[in-house]
């Protein structure tokens, strides 16, 4: 790399792309430098590229290629990991402009989106088709499938149906030094060659930028969801619950919880009235049919009782029981007023959550630190949120701790690091301590064979965890 290779780049850039496609500006470049991770370092672009096409992509990554300047790709800017965050002196490519829904084809059970549409946009165009697209994340509002696509996005109802990946049928890509290719398929079936477009879904922007996504839709509007709601005094009583869950072999379309400081959070922001009722919430669903949804239901109901429920009901008001999924999804928001955030992203065997969430307890009562908990408890996945005092530095040096000592509990029950939030600069160090060396070393040679010019989001998933 020559010294004046970021100003080549960029003179590049603006020879082949329009002046307001180009943002070099500080004032305009620092909306797109960092997404929600709000503790992940950020560095300062050399420009934002907002991107309208594949072209656009394409003639970006032959730039860069060719002058040795990193490429950061980014969609909404919701995530948690610091994957989107920009590096000293790269070309931040932002997505949100390719926003079209390209095809809908309730026939063939596909969608085909650019990777800036929205999550709810595309879940509310595939109802007027009488289709479905079940993965929902809590930021489907606003987070975008390309970044579904990157961090392989899960959600409250993916216990049952599963996550991004398994939604994706094919990718198009800008990979190399520019070179455009389509991976995947559109058929119902096929096992042609390796799985490339799998290994795409969650990896983060490092080996390419994602400019089209075909995904498998579900046929027909999805089944009315039965709701069960059980208090709990304590958070390893609620864990019980979902471990007797998991026992009984019904697999609920929902299992999710929170704990009195989510509860309260959402309480002093939206006047709820959550916190008043319980140490802990858990929220049931079943979308089963007839008389097989009364079962799960009863099922529900027998296990959140056995385990300790200090009240359980099926709920009977549809507004109340949507109100009560309403605070789940405001419960990071409403946390994030109370103060920085340290966001887990943990997942463990179920059988074992009530375990791990006794160690979440002690790693908060070791480090003196505020741990407010929120899980996708049905498949395992935990979401403790540390928060700390704004400006308190030593509060921060505990909560990194306990951080630290979650991650390193996440794995010693078998667990891993991230279930749907991605590596990004957050948990570089806790994916080297999950994965042996030679593992390591296999997706660095996978890295190394699809981005020779090492420029896709480089130091981001497996760079140096010091």
């Amino acid at each position: 790399m020559v010294d004046n290779s970021d100003n080549a780049a960029l003179r590049a850039l603006r020879s082949a792309l329009p002046d307001e496609v180009v943002l070099t500006d500080p004032d305009s470049t620092g909306r797109f430098s960092h997404d929600e991770a709000e503790w992940a370092p950020y560095g300062k672009p050399l420009a934002v590229v907002r991107a309208r096409s594949t072209e656009d992509v394409v003639v970006t990554v032959e730039a860069c290629a060719e002058h040795g300047v990193p490429v950061v790709p980014r969609g909404a800017g919701t995530g948690l990991s610091g994957g989107a965050n920009a590096i000293d002196g790269c070309v931040l490519i932002s997505l949100e402009g390719m926003n079209e829904i390209l095809e809908i084809n309730p026939r063939e059970q596909l969608a085909v989106v650019q990777p800036g549409v929205v999550n709810d946009d595309l879940r509310a165009a595939c109802r007027e088709h009488g289709a479905w697209y079940p993965p929902d994340p809590a930021s489907s509002p606003w987070s975008t499938i390309g970044g579904n696509v990157s961090t392989n996005a899960g959600g409250v109802c993916c216990v049952k149906y599963g996550v991004t990946r398994d939604y994706v049928l094919g990718l198009e890509a800008v990979v190399g030094s520019g070179e455009v290719v389509r991976l995947g398929r559109r058929t119902a079936k096929g096992v042609a060659g390796y799985d490339l477009c799998g290994l795409f879904v969650g990896s983060e922007g490092t080996l390419g930028v994602v400019t089209e996504v075909t995904v498998k839709l579900l046929p027909g509007l999805r089944a009315p969801e039965r709701t069960v709601v059980g208090y709990f005094d304590s958070l390893v009583a609620a864990g019980e619950a979902v471990a007797a869950v998991a026992a009984s072999g019904v697999v609920p379309s929902a299992l999710e919880l929170l704990d009195q400081h989510c509860l309260r959070a959402v309480d002093e922001w939206k006047n709820m009235g959550l916190s008043a009722e319980a140490n802990v919430l858990l929220l049931g669903r079943s979308d089963a049919p007839g008389q097989a949804g009364e079962q799960e239901v009863d099922t529900l109901v027998r296990c959140f009782e056995e385990a300790g429920a200090t009240w359980s009901a099926r709920s009977t008001d549809q507004q109340e029981a949507d109100a009560l999924f309403s605070a789940r999804r405001l419960a990071y928001p409403a946390l994030e007023r109370l103060g920085p955030l340290l966001t887990e992203d943990v997942c463990v065997p179920r059988a074992l959550v009530p375990e791990m969430l006794a160690r979440i307890e002690t790693a908060a009562e070791r480090h003196d630190t505020q741990i407010a908990n929120i899980a996708h408890a049905g498949d395992g996945n935990l979401h403790p949120l540390i928060i700390t005092p704004p400006g308190d530095d030593e509060a921060r040096l505990r909560a990194q701790r306990a951080f630290d000592d979650i991650v390193a509990d996440a794995i010693d029950l078998g667990g891993t690091v991230t279930g749907e939030h991605g590596v990004g600069l957050l948990k570089r160090k806790g994916l080297h301590a999950e994965l042996s060396p030679k593992v390591i070393d296999m997706h660095h040679d996978i890295k190394n064979a699809l981005d020779p010019a090492g420029i896709f989001n480089p130091g981001k998933v497996f760079g140096d965890p010091s």
